[in-house]
């Protein structure tokens, strides 16, 4: 499994792609196939506040409950309401389509290259 070298990652198995101030997160297809068939999600609103590494969401599968940790300090500007219609996009394309959330966000943490979080996984 390749994970895409144009965005970052964390040890929560979350992904960030950032454009300006605004970065798009979702959880890595490594996560989504750990957790198996995703049936549910629950996301934060947008204007919601979201703290590092604080939960912010929650993920349910077939197998078991996950959550969704914030990778920045920052405020939700969207939501994709097409993963909280159809959760199985985030096994579809947890790179993609699978997304969950948007976070305007002040200040970026160290965070894992595709390489690192690769060799993180073992992958």
């Amino acid at each position: 499994m390749s994970n895409p070298t144009d965005l970052h990652y964390t040890k929560e198995h979350e992904w960030l792609k950032v454009e300006g101030d605004v970065a798009t997160i979702g959880i890595t297809a490594y996560a989504a196939e750990k957790l198996g068939d995703v049936v549910f999600v629950d996301l934060p609103k947008v204007g919601a506040k979201t703290t590092y590494m604080k939960i912010c969401g929650e993920i349910e599968s077939t197998k078991s409950v996950g959550e969704l940790y914030s990778p920045v300090d920052g405020e939700v500007v969207e939501v994709n309401g097409d993963v909280t219609n159809a959760p199985e996009l985030v096994n579809q394309d947890a790179f993609g389509a699978g997304w969950l959330i948007k976070v305007r966000f002040e200040a970026l943490p160290e965070l894992m290259t595709a390489a690192e979080y690769d060799a993180f996984t073992g992958e």
